[in-house]
């Protein structure tokens, strides 16, 4: 690829690119020293169009199914409707819980949050809560998705008395 030329002061390094006829391109901003590049910017975003382009193309839709539930809903539709939520949560996709209050359950509205928390209870750790039971209206809703495998990684802390200037390749 390109030669390492170590860490340098900017004004330098914004020299030698200037010399070559090429740029001084910041690649990672956060590092200590930050890391640049001399190279040619117009060809550099190009390359960054081609591979965000790709990116897009081969990245995963995020699918949201919806399971609706009424307070009264009955052991055997209910244990039905897991099983799908499970099925769902196996595929990788977002579920969404619903339950709509008709006529007179609306004075009852802890019945429907039973449902939706025992939902919840049932499933323990097979699913991520996105967002906690909420209502809106005559609906209650939920989002659950499937559980999340890793986290974001840890930042490393920058050295202790690490030079100033930034570290530079050529391209």
């Amino acid at each position: 690829m390109g030669n390492m030329l170590g860490v340098m002061a900017t004004r330098d390094a914004q020299r030698m690119a200037d010399e070559r006829g090429l740029d001084l391109v910041e690649i990672t901003p956060n590092a200590v020293p930050p890391v640049c590049k001399i190279m040619d910017y117009g060809k550099f975003k190009y390359e960054e169009s081609i591979k965000a382009k790709q990116a897009r193309k081969s990245q995963k839709v995020q699918k949201v199914k919806e399971i609706k539930f009424h307070p009264g809903t009955d052991t055997n539709d209910f244990d039905y409707k897991l099983k799908q939520i499970r099925g769902f949560l196996e595929d990788g996709c977002k579920v969404k819980l619903t339950l709509q209050y008709r006529g007179r359950e609306n004075a009852h509205r802890e019945l429907g949050e039973d449902v939706i928390n025992r939902v919840l209870e049932q499933l323990g750790e097979e699913c991520f809560v996105e967002q906690a039971p909420k209502t809106l209206g005559r609906v209650l809703g939920a989002l659950i998705g499937p559980p999340r495998r890793n986290g974001p990684k840890p930042r490393p802390a920058p050295a202790p008395g690490a030079a100033p200037g930034i570290h530079i390749s050529v391209n």
